[in-house]
């Protein structure tokens, strides 16, 4: 399986302060890479260097083939981002977000309502899809902002707390929405819910004071950190700062 992400001694400072230090990390095409850590540990200010919202004080990254420092605006084309601040206009139709959001990207307006309507279908937002979106529910309305994020058939997919504040229920709904997404995309997920990180990530990245400190699947953690549940593997790391 190939890389879609090679990371490469990517560092950020700020004004003395180093955020992300000498982070190297490969994640293959499709899957669900975790990227997990307490609050400051580096791993929003490594995201946004990734999806080319800041530039690195050192170091590459090369995305599907292309230089992070050189070909930010060709990477641009081929991501995107579901933020985690829900990202819809609430007083326009489940199926007008997305067909608003289409139309930036496309002309023809057959393409702009197929794309909609596919991500309508692809989403099961049938029912709601004429509901203006501020009446959603919050999983319907975090599901729509995925489907947003998806019109532009991205290669790679960042989802930064894609179920904050979601009950169980909706919340385990949107996990398997974001299981069907694998298939067809590299998804980087970041999340503070312990049990969301071992249900959906191949693999897990940890990072503690900008650093990559451990990087394997849930079981490879836990065995690694000696503790049955993977919560209590997490902490132990981030406590620890390595294993």
């Amino acid at each position: 399986m190939k890389e879609a992400i090679v990371i490469e001694e990517i560092t950020k400072n700020f004004k003395g302060l180093c955020a992300v230090d000498h982070v190297s990390l490969k994640i293959k095409e499709g899957e669900i890479f975790g990227l997990l850590g307490i609050n400051g540990a580096g791993k929003t200010t490594l995201i946004r260097m990734l999806s080319c919202l800041s530039k690195p004080s050192s170091g590459d990254a090369q995305i599907m083939g292309l230089s992070l420092t050189k070909d930010s605006a060709k990477i641009k084309e081929i991501i995107n981002i579901s933020p985690q601040e829900t990202a819809v206009a609430g007083n326009l139709s489940v199926r007008e977000n997305l067909e608003f959001i289409a139309s930036l990207y496309y002309k023809d307006k057959q393409v702009i309502k197929g794309k909609a309507e596919s991500l309508i279908e692809k989403f099961n937002l049938e029912e709601v899809a004429k509901k203006r979106a501020k009446l959603l529910s919050g999983g319907m309305q975090r599901r729509l902002s995925i489907a947003m994020a998806l019109v532009s058939t991205p290669k790679i997919l960042f989802l930064d707390e894609p179920t904050l504040g979601l009950d169980v229920i909706a919340r385990k709904e949107l996990w398997n929405v974001i299981k069907e997404l694998k298939k067809s995309i590299t998804i980087i997920l970041t999340t503070h819910y312990m049990e969301e990180a071992e249900n959906l990530a191949d693999r897990i990245g940890i990072m503690v004071k900008g650093r990559l400190v451990a990087l394997g699947t849930a079981k490879q953690l836990k065995k690694q950190a000696g503790e049955s549940k993977f919560e209590d593997a997490f902490i132990k790391i981030a406590e620890g700062g390595a294993l």
